[in-house]
């Protein structure tokens, strides 16, 4: 059997890596369920293995071991990219419906034609909608500059997609399709590196694909999704950084006479990593969700601390004796500039089309009203910038009008107040009691994928805090970071929709606990002081049970997204079938 178990993940940062005994505290946390990292090598511990599928799966499939081992070493990218393209076919089937202008798209969609057309946004009259919608090219792109109250990024890249398919429905879909798209390749190949197991990658990846949060996100013209690209492509980039920073501490200590390597202090405290060009592209992603919404700003924040711990527990295994200021030496000043200051160049190009058409809302602010500043030995450009930062920062922090659908972060994993961006009612269906059917877009996630994720984020939790295991950190990490700082700001008017941004995390909770349900192989991994072994049919009758449970809450979830499909994609049915799908009175 494959072993798909987190926990056989060899190479986490706890313990001491000389083996010493556990210190008192760590004995009393053992009631909580803490146990000592099991006993591997050092450079298994830096520079984890991959797990691979035992023979058992292949000769039951009738399989020879030269075909076997080429699908294994295909399957890498072969599996991620078959469940991508299943997430491709479901996200651009019938794109272009509802043939309509939903929610935020009256926005998005206008502002991001104005912009790859003239360079900044336009002023656009009321009531344009259904002109666009019935002959886009009798409308004029408004000239005056309109006053908008996010970064251009998001917007230049649905742009993109009108330019290639027009300025519809489709076309203002399009690219954000893409990136949904491309987000589950993402996730699939960030999973298989943080359990090394294309399987649990895989899985990861199959999960995103059928979340209906997700699904609705990719289908529609709003920034949430295009900030959560980012920033996944952002974690995806430090995984890969530490992977190949960690090989470079391994391959740097020395080796006894029996081949096997030790740790050392020096080596582990003086050694300079080098070029490191994932976290350069790290903070080049991070600055793009910046300057798509503001809120990619804490991820910034929360993944710059969380890289800098990772630099210290490579240094602390590989023997260092104050790990600490070893990286403070060493990592701290090359981690600083690869991501903050990047990010900000970033986000200060991204605005180029603002700054080079001089036309743009406020771009003249510093010769006019701001004439006579003690900072007008600034650019004008840049001061005007800043001034436009500010007053929407004011927008932002005082934006506290009611709106029908908003809610409270408290209430965003339990799906508490989904969103609805689109809902029409037909007369004369004669399949509905009432006589009346009902077409919705409802951006909510796939409930028993969210529900089943509160149990997953405290097993990470209780994972992270008692076995160290620096996936699980890594994991709540991303969620802390997108879902956290919603909290500071609960008096202000915010929707379920920005959950989207920490989804992929969810997801990565998730397989963590299937994976942990499933088990590892017997006489593997962390179970194997359980005196599990592979002839002890207790052992195989565990893991067959788990393999079974885990497999059904899979199936149930991708019924879940089945049942809710037609919520997800405007689907007319009868008003009974869709009041029958408001699980909670608070969807409706």
């Amino acid at each position: 059997m494959t072993s798909t178990a987190p926990e056989t993940q060899r190479g986490q940062d706890a313990g001491d890596p000389l083996g010493e005994q556990p210190t008192s505290w760590q004995r009393r946390l053992r009631r909580f369920g803490h146990v000592p990292r099991p006993e591997t090598s050092l450079r298994d511990r830096l520079d984890p293995p991959w797990t691979r599928p035992g023979r058992q799966v292949w000769s039951v499939l009738a399989i020879p071991p030269h075909v076997a081992d080429r699908v294994v070493r295909w399957s890498g990218w072969g599996g991620p990219l078959l469940v991508t393209l299943v997430a491709g076919l479901l996200r651009f089937w019938r794109l272009d419906q509802p043939n309509a202008v939903i929610f935020d798209e009256t926005y998005y969609a206008k502002d991001a034609w104005a912009l790859v057309n003239q360079g900044y946004e336009g002023s656009w009259p009321k009531d344009v909608d259904k002109l666009i919608l019935k002959d886009p090219s009798s409308v004029p792109i408004p000239t005056d500059p309109g006053y908008v109250v996010h970064p251009p990024v998001g917007k230049w890249i649905i742009g993109f997609g009108e330019q290639l398919f027009g300025f519809t429905p489709f076309g203002w879909r399009f690219m954000v399709a893409v990136l949904g798209t491309i987000s589950v390749l993402l996730l699939c190949r960030i999973g298989r590196r943080l359990f090394r197991s294309t399987f649990l990658g895989c899985l990861a990846g199959l999960l995103l694909a059928v979340d209906g949060l997700h699904f609705v996100m990719s289908r529609t013209a709003l920034l949430d999704l295009i900030v959560m690209f980012f920033v996944l492509a952002a974690f995806g980039c430090l995984v890969v950084d530490r992977d190949r920073s960690r090989r470079r501490l391994a391959d740097a200590l020395p080796v006894d006479e029996e081949g096997v390597l030790r740790p050392d202090a020096r080596i582990a405290e003086t050694l300079r990593l080098g070029w490191r060009p994932w976290r350069l592209g790290a903070g080049v992603m991070l600055g793009l969700a910046f300057a798509t919404k503001w809120n990619g700003l804490y991820v910034l924040a929360a993944f710059g601390l969380m890289t800098v711990l990772w630099d210290v527990g490579a240094r602390r295994t590989a023997g260092a004796v104050r790990p600490y200021m070893a990286v403070l030496r060493r990592d701290l000043i090359p981690a600083f500039f690869s991501t903050v200051p990047v990010a900000i160049v970033t986000y200060i190009v991204s605005w180029t089309g603002w700054i080079v058409t001089d036309k743009g809302y406020y771009r003249n602010w510093a010769a006019t009203e701001g004439k006579g500043s003690s900072w007008s030995w600034l650019p004008d450009w840049l001061r005007s910038l800043w001034h436009y930062e500010n007053q929407v920062y004011d927008f932002h922090v005082g934006l506290t009008s009611g709106h029908t659908y908003e809610s409270n972060p408290w209430s965003w994993l339990v799906l508490g107040r989904p969103v609805s961006y689109f809902y029409e009612e037909q007369a004369g269906c004669k399949e509905s009691s009432t006589g009346k059917c009902a077409a919705e877009v409802l951006a909510i996630g796939t409930p028993l994928l969210w529900w089943l994720a509160c149990f997953a984020l405290a097993y990470v939790v209780w994972r992270w805090l008692f076995r160290r295991d620096w996936r699980a950190g890594a994991i709540a990490c991303g969620v802390a970071a997108g879902w956290v700082p919603w909290f500071f700001y609960q008096e202000r008017t915010i929707f379920l929709f920005y959950a989207v941004v920490f989804v992929p995390f969810l997801c990565l909770a998730v397989t963590m606990l299937l994976g942990a349900i499933v088990g590892p192989a017997a006489g593997t991994g962390a179970r194997a002081d359980l005196g599990l072994t592979s002839k002890d049919p207790t052992g195989e009758r565990r893991r067959t049970l788990g393999a079974i449970a885990a497999g059904v809450l899979v199936l149930l979830i991708i019924w879940n997204f089945i049942y809710f499909w037609p919520l997800y994609t405007g689907t007319s049915i009868p008003e009974d079938l869709w009041r029958d799908r408001m699980w909670l009175d608070t969807w409706v």
